[in-house]
């Protein structure tokens, strides 16, 4: 009887794949809510729907896996729950170079035309990054996978804040905020680009009553 060889060259598409679908099939990756086990979760930073994954994605849900998957390992009720984020306007910069390399500018459409597009950029590249994932071998339990503009999400999320306020924990006022012309929307400090320009200081001289 012959001896069974290993190929010379690791046939990685095919065996990854094959055995993926093995784990995904026997919902290896999967929590049960009902377990007595000690619980051990991670909420995957949700990549930006602005595109595909990058090396720093790889790295990052690389590390996280290596610590489910140890968790499994060490008997507990292992959870990865998988998701991908808005964006907002990072993803509404992208949307808007898509429309205009298709020679239609942003203020000559609708805001429910803009929105729709935008809808229709999250469901293309949204869809990507989750195989992207998928294709990393990520184990992440995939029946639980969020988008941040989920109804039952921002829900949740609704009713945080709410709690908050009415617990005095936060409170609602007038802030200067930064104005984008561009995007025309408000924007945190974060996405602020500083420039320094030379410019000229005023100063006002007022009279005082009894300066004296």
């Amino acid at each position: 009887m012959s001896t069974p060889q290993l190929d010379k060259t690791y046939n990685w598409d095919k065996l990854e794949d094959h055995w993926y679908q093995h784990w995904l099939d026997h919902g290896y990756f999967q929590a049960d809510d009902a377990s007595s086990k000690k619980s051990y979760s991670i909420v995957i930073p949700p990549p930006n729907v602005t595109g595909m994954l990058t090396m720093g994605h790889v790295l990052n849900n690389t590390i996280q896996d290596i610590l489910i998957r140890k968790a499994r390992m060490d008997g507990k009720n292992a959870c990865w729950i998988p998701g991908t984020d808005h964006a907002s306007i990072a993803t509404e910069t992208k949307v808007v170079e898509m429309l205009e390399s298709k020679g239609i500018s942003k203020d000559s459409i609708t805001r429910d035309e803009f929105i729709a597009h935008a809808w229709d950029w999250k469901e293309k590249y949204g869809g990507i990054i989750i195989n992207q994932l998928k294709k990393l071998g990520c184990s992440c339990d995939w029946g639980r996978e969020r988008f941040t503009m989920d109804e039952g999400y921002s829900r949740a999320v609704s009713t945080a804040f709410v709690k908050l306020y009415e617990k005095g924990l936060i409170y609602r006022g007038h802030r200067l905020v930064n104005w984008c012309p561009v995007s025309k929307s408000a924007i945190s400090d974060e996405e602020v680009i500083h420039k320094e320009l030379n410019g000229k200081l005023w100063y006002f001289r007022y009279p005082i009553t009894n300066q004296d």
